[in-house]
């Protein structure tokens, strides 16, 4: 063993930083400024997924106006925690911010579940500038432990099927990927059979014939790959999924009060069209692809027999307002507010 004093040597000196690393961890963060932090946002999307975008535009932004204080690490594809618990992610501080499906646990959020309900919204923008108004007068009742940042959603999705499917009676005894619970719930109204995969299995699910059909958005369908093995599509704005945007409600009490106030500038309803502008983009141009593949039938409804699948979907509308019930809140109001918000942002369809 050296002598202690040799340590104060030039030698000894970088052998006992030598000494030291080894003991270290194999990477070290780059050291924060004074007063500069950095967030953790967490995503269950691939990175290639337009919202990798979305959230990298946003978080850029953070930086850019809080003058280099607000630094963002992204964490896509669930590399903090499953899709299904993100949720919970930015309730224990696991992110800081978290991309959140409320519909991935059916029941725990009863109010913004009327956004999931079919044939509400014309297109994705105007969605969720509707969406994101309405829901703010809510989410601190039943998302109140963690700190609510916007509402989004994607552009419309719709039905696609192997076979040709023109009215609702036609769903009956198919077998079919839904999108959420909701609509799986619909299907179920109809007469089909829940068929349960994941995005990326589904196209396999479908090749194989234990799926008739797919309730799915028109850029999604071309990026699966599921529209080499399905050809009828309903050419309407069938169903949305509702996204929220939360952080962390401590860490955002820890920032200093010039860095609250912008992260509150980042989560406005502005903010939320923004936000959702570039996956709603991808989806919305995904009609036109399919449409200009040979083989590929784009089936357009008539003004009665979309009345008809309205109708067809008429429990669902039920079912949400006895939900909301049973929480403890008033289903009308919550319905006439939300009404509001779609004249408002001219997003009903």
């Amino acid at each position: 063993m050296r002598p202690i004093k040799d340590f104060f040597t030039r030698r000894g000196v970088w052998a006992l930083f030598v000494l030291l690393l080894g003991t270290a961890p194999a990477w070290i963060p780059p050291a924060l400024a004074e007063g500069e932090v950095t967030l953790k946002l967490a995503h269950w999307l691939p990175p290639a997924h337009p919202l990798q975008q979305a959230i990298e535009q946003w978080a850029a932004s953070l930086a850019q106006d809080s003058g280099g204080r607000i630094q963002s690490r992204i964490f896509p594809a669930e590399q903090l925690g499953k899709a299904f618990d993100h949720y919970d992610m930015a309730r224990d501080g696991i992110a800081d911010f978290a991309f959140v499906n409320p519909g991935y646990q059916p029941g725990r959020f009863p109010i913004i579940a009327l956004s999931d309900l079919p044939f509400q919204y014309r297109d994705a923008k105007s969605g969720t500038a509707a969406l994101d108004t309405w829901y703010r007068a809510w989410a601190g009742r039943e998302m109140k432990d963690v700190h609510y940042c916007f509402a989004f959603m994607h552009d419309p999705g719709t039905l696609h099927t192997r076979r040709k499917v023109v009215m609702p009676e036609d769903v009956k005894g198919l077998k079919l990927r839904p999108a959420d619970a909701t609509i799986g719930n619909f299907a179920t109204l109809l007469g089909a059979t829940n068929v349960q995969a994941s995005a990326p299995a589904a196209r396999d699910l479908l090749e194989r014939r234990v799926a008739d059909g797919i309730f799915f958005p028109w850029g999604s369908l071309v990026l699966f790959g599921i529209d080499k093995v399905v050809t009828y599509h309903l050419d309407v704005q069938m169903y949305v999924t509702t996204f929220v945007w939360v952080m962390n409600p401590s860490r955002y009490e820890s920032l200093a009060p010039a860095d609250r106030a912008v992260i509150d500038a980042h989560c406005t309803t502005e903010w939320a069209v923004r936000f959702a502008s570039p996956w709603a983009d991808f989806e919305a141009a995904g009609r036109a692809k399919v449409a200009a593949e040979p083989g590929h039938t784009l089936i357009s409804l008539t003004p009665d027999q979309l009345a008809d699948w309205r109708a067809a979907a008429q429990p669902l509308h039920e079912s949400w307002a006895a939900s909301v019930r049973r929480a403890g809140a008033d289903p009308e109001a919550i319905s006439r507010d939300f009404e509001a918000a779609l004249a408002r942002y001219h997003a009903g369809y």
